[in-house]
């Protein structure tokens, strides 16, 4: 497959798009240090950008045969790179890091036509972040991973005897990605992996393949070949990895019933499992929040990146004393705020959603079904947006809002995945947490909005979410650790408690003397 290459600047004004890359006309997988070669037993798919719904390339499903030739590859290569220098594999993370951000500008255009996120949004929430990400696991690569040693004259040896523990890699582990986040889903799985030892199959969504492609190119003089494969396609390649023996570890960001469906077909095997699922989260705005700030907080937790985040708070429970006066805040600056349009223009802040190889419209219809029961639902009522419309090929959805008394209706209880926003009166702070925590199987996030300290943490520690923010949200710092409660899946992403993820302790027991004679034989 041709590699990407740089477009000269005539070039540029010639395309479509406005890009500083030329993409080949076929996506291959990267396996072993390069691109493979498509072949005539593969299938392949038109990769759709959602700006126009027009075809950015196809996208070439490696067969069986490459898939384990990938892993294979990973397993080879795999004794060098773990026995190696912990500090080198820190520096090349860093390097990684380095790349990343000298080439953000060409990656922020090449993940916005793929998504159809703002590209403002995509160069601080994206780029900037998965360059956090790789610096972060680089540093602490470079400390290393110590264990513990303590004297153990207690276990029936010598007197001397001491234990100690090694914190080792898990081996090939593979990280499915979420489309909404490619290249962050790709860092947050892949930093802690290299760091600790392990190499890495990345498998990105079939509907955005493209940037984790272009760093893996990138990369290709930091990374010895077979340390980092990508490997593009449908559901069909993820589920080959998560059956397949020679993978031990999996990473999946996706909804709960494909998490259900990974936890069955990896326990045939025995994998190690991360699962960051679906969500439904819970923001509290009690009366003596800072009403300004909250509104903010809401509007911001519903509807950057086009509402397509998983931890967005889209339950907005409101105070009923303050529920007019937020509203009305909410409306107003809505009305003054949104700009709806082609996300590469700077100033949009709304983008077209997600298009999908084989179903184009079908998040947009599936997000317009929601916003049509909440309309047609007599407990609901619609008090900002609610129209969807196409433009340019391209689909849009206003950021709604409803206001909704029952607990019950189908808005206020699955996700939606679009910018839409329900708001929910409460009259307690017993009857917001309760509410909170029963209204949904989720429990990925949660936050609450309070003047009152106190109550900001007795209420942080009785809501069931993985995450609590206090007078933000979707704040996720690299150092600490994300992720879900309950039916949003389990495991850590993120901070220290990532590397417990991506590697086992094993622990050497040392005998100095030989008296003690046992007392059974």
């Amino acid at each position: 497959m041709a590699a990407f290459r740089k477009l000269p600047r005539a070039d540029r004004r010639n395309r479509s798009f406005s890009t500083r890359t030329k993409l080949p006309d076929e996506l291959t997988s990267w396996i072993h240090g390069e691109f493979i070669s498509s072949t005539s037993w593969c299938s392949s798919y038109d990769n759709l950008t959602p700006i126009s719904g027009s075809k950015i390339c196809r996208v070439a499903v490696p067969s069986v045969d490459q898939v384990n030739e990938a892993v294979e590859s990973s397993q080879k290569v795999l004794p060098e790179w773990s026995t190696g220098s912990s500090v080198e594999r820190g520096k090349k993370l860093s390097a990684m890091a380095a790349l990343v951000n000298d080439n953000q500008e060409e990656l922020a255009q090449l993940e916005a036509i793929d998504t159809g996120i703002p590209i403002a949004q995509i160069r601080s929430n994206h780029i900037a972040y998965a360059v956090q990400t790789l610096e972060y696991y680089g540093a602490l690569a470079t400390k290393g991973f110590p264990g513990k040693m303590m004297d153990v004259p207690a276990a029936g040896g010598h007197a001397d005897s001491f234990a100690y523990t090694r914190r080792e890699p898990l081996g090939v582990c593979a990280g499915i990605n979420g489309w909404n986040y490619p290249l962050v889903t790709m860092a947050w799985k892949l930093a802690p992996a290299l760091a600790c030892g392990n190499t890495f199959l990345c498998k990105p969504s079939e509907c955005t393949p493209i940037t984790s492609l272009r760093v893996a190119e990138l990369w290709k003089d930091i990374l010895p070949p077979g340390v980092l494969q990508v490997l593009v396609g449908d559901g069909s390649v993820a589920s080959q990895l998560v059956r397949h023996p020679g993978v031990r570890k999996i990473s999946l960001t996706g909804s709960t019933a494909t998490g259900i469906q990974v936890a069955k077909r990896s326990s045939e095997t025995l994998k190690r499992l991360t699962l960051e699922l679906g969500g439904k989260s819970a923001i509290l705005v009690f009366d003596d929040a800072d009403l300004e700030r909250s509104v903010q907080v809401a509007l911001e937790g519903n509807f950057v990146n086009n509402g397509e985040v998983c931890s967005n708070c889209t339950r907005v429970f409101v105070q009923r004393s303050i529920l007019d006066e937020f509203i009305q805040r909410l409306k107003t600056k809505l009305d003054g705020s949104i700009r709806m349009g082609n996300n590469l223009s700077e100033g949009t802040n709304i983008g077209p959603l997600l298009q999908h190889p084989k179903q184009p419209i079908g998040h947009y219809e599936r997000v317009m079904n929601y916003v049509k029961q909440g309309m047609e639902d007599p407990d609901v009522e619609l008090v900002h947006g609610g129209r969807g419309y196409e433009e340019n090929g391209g689909y849009f959805v206003e950021p709604t809002v409803f206001v909704c008394h029952n607990d019950d209706a189908s808005i206020a209880r699955n996700e939606i995945f679009g910018p839409v926003m329900t708001i929910l009166p409460f009259d307690s702070e017993e009857d917001a947490v309760s509410r909170a925590n029963n209204g949904t199987e989720y429990g990925l996030a949660a936050g609450v909005m309070t003047r009152d300290v106190i109550r900001a943490h007795r209420v942080s520690k009785r809501l069931e979410g993985g995450t609590v923010w206090v007078n933000s949200w979707n704040l996720s710092p690299v150092e600490m650790p994300f992720g879900p409660f309950k039916a949003s899946g389990y495991g850590k992403e993120l901070g220290e408690e990532a590397i417990e993820h991506y590697s086992q302790v094993k622990t050497v027991y040392v005998e100095m003397g030989q008296d003690n004679d046992s007392s059974f034989f």
